[in-house]
């Protein structure tokens, strides 16, 4: 037996036992529901096509033959009934004409494809006419199933296309079988016999797609709607298909009557003929043209506002940088209206002018425009679009505008778009004139103002991100100079402290020894501010060990040495993590204001001691003491302060350090009986292992 037998067989056999199936599901009952019945008539078709191709190439037959080539006809019309079923044009919405010329389009196609099997038969263009009739009729009908698979996949509701989706892909599957098979036959002027023998087994092969559909949907799909977008990619498919039967056609012809030179002329066609339609279609402005034809003719609406909207959003959320953004708006309004090119105007602030800041595919220019100017007080108080090719026609129209200088010597310049958040403008847009041509009537002049506010919206947060940040800086700056202010104030204490002690002690050596030791210390000091001010607030290097007990006992020989007493109590060694300057620092701080709360009448002390996993230092006086709602909401607050000479810097910088260590502060104080702070700081745990003493975070 033949493969061809074999391969129709096959399909005739997959085909009935699929039929069988949807009678089993009910789709022969008396109910009306087109899409069940026009496919239970297409999927029988298929079969009767198979089986009776199958004795075609058995037997030879011309009945069978001639049979094949009936139910072949009957089986596209079929399908054809079961897509419009689907897509229901004569229920499109108020205003979408654009699926109407669909069934008359199918009914000529059905028409002319059957008197072409008739010419056949009956040989009434010659043999070899009526099989080319035959096949370019045939190629016909598949470019029209295919775009009305198209519609169906492009225009059903999104809930309904996961279960449509496997039958678009095995009917997209066996018409684009067959318009390869009848194309390759007319190019070449013979069939592909390989490719022909198959055709049966490709047909069969899809039907498992057909019968996924049904298990998923068995009530097919609903509320098919025709979008812009969806007219757009299928008018440029029709006019694909109707141009490759078009240079079909031609081409047989110069083979044809060419004579030696016909099959190179006929290949050189071929290549011109696709090199021009891979030409249109990369063309940006034949796109252009094609979307203003059908937004005219085919639409109430010009636009498919959702489809705009997401796109535009999307083209302004893609980039984050202040200049990407401009660019990118002046992208999104060009492309709207298939203008190539566009720059952006705006104004930094406390700027009196504005000046090009993002440009598309357009010269840059220095110039500016002066917010007072005619042209910035006419736009911003009218919020009009400018169309400036109507204002080179009749100016009248626009009343008192005077354009700039600059504006008028752009010749390709279009529109004027303004960019307003709420009544004041922030910017402007000006566009290059549009790939085709384009009336800017109402509805585009509405589209243009609410995209320029959304656009204005997107540059004006944009413009308070970069000033927010550039507030943030200058915070972070005066942050680190109030904290340089407060350990300089320090040292300026503690050197005229010893300035007014060298007047009286200056001759002691032992005075000498500590200034010199007070100076160095001072020193060292301002060299760690200026490393600090350099790589920021944090510390330089990492947190280390630092051991608690000998720093405590290096603040009471210091105010020893300043005549003050500090009463200290450690239980054992400690080391807690941290940088020791800065654990210095607070703990100085901490014991220095329980000298200044004393006034020299009272007691300051510091005790420390293992708590867990931490150090606890308290550090207690017996001065005037602070009330509960000053520690609750001023203490460590900044530039919040009791002291005459205080900054308020103090008490917050230890806090957030001792914080960014892991650790805490706590505050008791009752006032006219003094105060406790007590610091509970991560310790780094001693540990002796092969005779090597470590220090690990506890």
């Amino acid at each position: 037996m033949p493969l061809t037998a074999w391969s129709s067989a096959l399909s005739g056999l997959v085909y009935t036992a699929f039929a069988l199936k949807l009678l089993g599901l009910g789709y022969a009952r008396p109910v009306r529901n087109w899409p069940r019945s026009t496919v239970l008539a297409a999927v029988w078709m298929s079969a009767l096509w198979g089986w009776f191709g199958a004795a075609q190439a058995l037997t030879g037959a011309y009945s069978a033959g001639l049979a094949n080539t009936l139910f072949d006809m009957l089986r596209y019309a079929c399908w054809y009934a079961f897509l419009l079923a689907l897509l229901q044009p004569g229920r499109a919405a108020k205003g979408q004409t654009g699926l109407a010329w669909m069934v008359p389009v199918a009914l000529v196609l059905v028409a002319l494809h059957t008197m072409a099997v008739i010419a056949f038969e009956f040989q009434v263009a010659g043999p070899e006419g009526a099989v080319r009739a035959l096949l370019l009729t045939h190629m016909a009908l598949s470019i029209f199933a295919l775009i009305s698979v198209e519609q169906v996949f492009r225009n059903v509701q999104e809930d309904a296309r996961w279960s449509i989706k496997p039958l678009c892909l095995g009917l997209s599957g066996i018409f684009l079988f067959d318009l390869y098979l009848h194309a390759q036959a007319v190019l070449f002027n013979r069939p592909d016999l390989d490719a022909l023998s198959i055709r049966g087994v490709v047909h069969a092969m899809v039907v498992p797609l057909m019968a996924l559909t049904v298990m998923r949907r068995n009530d097919w799909v609903t509320g098919v709607r025709l979008s812009p977008k969806a007219a757009f990619h299928t008018t440029a498919l029709l006019g694909a298909g109707t141009y490759l039967m078009f240079l079909a056609g031609v081409g047989y012809y110069v083979r044809y009557f060419g004579g030696e030179w016909g099959r190179a002329l006929q290949q050189g066609l071929v290549f011109m003929g696709l090199a021009v339609l891979v030409v249109l279609a990369f063309s940006g402005s034949a796109r252009a043209s094609l979307r203003v034809l059908l937004g005219k003719h085919f639409f109430h609406y010009r636009f498919d506002y959702r489809e705009e909207w997401l796109k535009f959003t999307h083209t302004l959320s893609s980039r984050d940088a202040s200049q990407e953004v401009g660019q990118q708006v002046v992208r999104g309004l060009a492309d709207m209206l298939e203008s190539p090119a566009g720059a952006l105007w705006t104004r930094a602030r406390g700027d009196d002018s504005f000046s090009q800041t993002a440009r598309w595919n357009m010269a840059p220019t220095l110039t500016r425009e002066s917010v007072n100017s005619r042209f910035c007080q006419f736009v911003e108080h009218s919020g009009w679009v400018i169309n400036l090719e109507e204002y080179r026609d009749s100016s009248h129209r626009y009343g008192s505008l005077i354009l700039p200088q600059w504006l008028s010597q752009m010749e390709q310049a279009w529109l004027v778009i303004p960019l307003m958040v709420d009544d004041a403008m922030i910017g402007f847009c000006v566009l290059d004139s549009a790939r085709t041509r384009m009336d800017v009537n109402w509805e585009v002049n509405d589209l243009l103002k609410t995209a320029g506010q959304q656009a204005a919206g997107f540059l004006a947060q944009m413009q308070a991100t970069e000033a927010l940040l550039e507030a943030r800086k200058f915070d972070a700056f005066n942050r680190m100079s109030a904290f340089v202010v407060h350990d300089l104030k320090n040292i300026v204490t503690q050197l005229s402290l010893m300035l007014k002690n060298a007047k009286r002690l200056g001759e002691n050596p032992e005075f000498q020894k500590d200034m010199l030791m007070t100076i160095e210390n001072s020193l060292e000091r301002m060299r760690h501010m200026l490393l600090q001010l350099r790589q920021g607030a944090t510390p330089p290097g990492p947190a280390l060990g630092v051991n608690l007990a000998r720093l405590i006992e290096r603040l009471a020989a210091y105010s020893a040495g300043r005549g003050q007493r500090l009463d200290m109590q450690c239980c054992e060694v400690l080391h807690a993590r941290g940088h020791e300057e800065r654990l210095e620092r607070v703990l100085g701080h901490m014991v220095q204001n329980g000298f200044d709360a004393i006034d020299g009448g009272g007691r300051v002390w510091i005790r420390m001691e293992r708590c867990g996993a931490s150090a606890r230092v308290v550090v207690g006086d017996t001065g005037h003491g602070m009330s509960a709602s000053f520690i609750q909401s001023r203490l460590f607050k900044p530039f919040q302060t009791t002291k005459p000479t205080g900054m308020g810097i103090g008490a917050y910088e230890s806090l957030q350090y001792v914080r960014d260590l892991g650790g805490s502060i706590e505050v008791q104080s009752t006032e006219g009986k003094g105060t406790l702070v007590t610091l509970l700081l991560p310790l780094f745990e001693q540990s002796n292992e092969s005779g090597l003493t470590t220090l690990k975070y506890a």
